[in-house]
C-alpha cells in the first residue's frame, strides 16, 4: 500500500527540521514548503521542495493538489519582516487550510501550544487559538498537537546560567517537562494514522524550575546560585513590556513570563533528556 503524500509547512524551523527527517525516514512522499530552496541542504528520493510564501495566498494556489496530509508548524517565535502573530500564526495557516479544503486533503495537523485555550489574552495564543477555531470549523479531519515547550525554549535558563546565576519568579517549585524536537516529531508523524483530534505532549522528565536551573548551571560547571524573585517584579516587568514596546517585541517575553508561573506539565513522551541537551549546548 502506497504511503500518504504529506505536505509540511514550516519545515525550516526547530520542529520542522526534525519532522522532515522523520517523514523521510518513515517513507512518506514528503513535500516541504519553504521560502528559500537554497537554505535546504537535505536531499532524499522521497523529498520534494517547493518555494512559496504561506503569508501570500496567491503563491499557495493548488499547493495541496494530490496531497493526503498537511502538517503545519508555521508560527513566529522571533519576530521578523514586520509581520504580526495574526499575519503568520493565524492568517498564513488559514491560507493553507483553505487550499487543503479545495483539494480534498484527508487530514490537517497543526502544532499549537499547551494551555493555549486558557491563554487567549496573550498575543501568541490569541492568534494560534483563532486558528484552532478556524480549523475545527473547516470540515477537515484534523489533529491539534499541544506541546508544553521545546528544549530550544529552555535556552533562557542556559543564558542566565552562563553568567553564574539563574533568576526565577516565585519559589521555583512549579514543574514542566519540555520535549525535544526529535521526540515531538515522532509523535506528530504517528498522529497521521491515529484517531486523535487533539493531544497534549511533553518530554520524559518532569522537572521543577529549580531542577532545570540546577541542570543549566551544572552544564557550565557553575555553583548552584538560584535567585527567587517576588511575583510583583514579574507583574511590573510584564506591564512595562506591554506598555512601552510593540507586540512584535513583547509577544515571546509575555508568553515566557506568564507560563513561568503556571503548571505546564503534560503527558510524558520520548527519550531525549534535557540534561544532555544542556550539556551539549554548553560545550558548543
Amino acid at each position: 500500500m502506497a504511503k500518504e503524500k504529506v505536505l509540511l509547512a514550516g519545515a525550516t524551523g526547530y520542529l520542522g527540521r526534525f519532522l522532515t527527517q522523520k517523514l523521510i525516514e518513515k517513507d512518506y512522499e514528503t513535500i516541504i514548503v519553504v521560502r528559500n530552496k537554497e537554505k535546504v541542504k537535505l536531499k532524499a528520493p522521497n523529498l520534494e521542495i517547493i518555494e512559496a510564501q504561506v503569508t501570500k495566498p496567491d503563491s499557495l494556489k493548488n499547493i495541496c493538489k494530490n496531497i493526503d496530509i498537511v502538517i503545519s508548524t508555521v508560527g513566529i517565535t522571533r519576530q521578523q519582516d514586520g509581520l504580526t502573530y495574526m499575519d503568520v500564526d493565524y492568517q498564513a495557516n488559514a491560507n493553507l487550510i483553505d487550499e487543503a479544503k479545495k483539494s480534498g486533503v484527508k487530514k490537517f495537523i497543526y502544532i499549537s501550544v499547551l494551555n493555549g485555550e486558557k491563554l487567549r489574552n496573550l498575543k501568541i495564543c490569541e492568534a494560534k487559538e483563532k486558528l484552532v477555531d478556524y480549523l475545527k470549523s473547516s470540515g477537515l479531519d484534523y489533529c491539534i498537537v499541544r506541546p508544553n515547550g521545546f528544549f530550544s525554549d529552555m535556552a533562557d535558563f542556559l543564558k542566565m546560567a552562563k553568567g553564574g546565576k539563574v533568576y526565577l519568579f516565585g519559589d521555583g517549585k512549579l514543574k514542566l517537562n519540555p520535549i525535544h524536537g526529535k521526540d515531538l516529531a515522532t509523535e506528530v508523524v504517528n498522529a497521521i494514522n491515529q484517531d486523535k483530534n487533539e493531544f497534549n505532549i511533553g518530554g520524559p522528565d518532569l522537572l521543577s524550575q529549580n531542577e532545570i536551573a540546577e541542570l543549566a548551571l551544572k552544564a557550565y560547571g557553575k555553583q548552584i546560585k538560584i535567585v527567587h524573585l517576588p511575583d510583583w517584579i514579574r507583574k511590573v516587568a510584564l506591564w512595562c513590556v506591554r506598555t512601552f514596546t510593540s507586540s512584535k517585541t513583547y509577544g515571546s517575553i509575555e508568553f515566557f513570563m506568564t507560563t513561568m508561573v503556571m503548571d505546564m506539565t503534560a503527558p510524558q513522551f520520548g527519550e531525549e533528556k534535557l540534561e544532555n541537551f544542556f550539556n551539549s549546548e554548553a560545550r558548543k
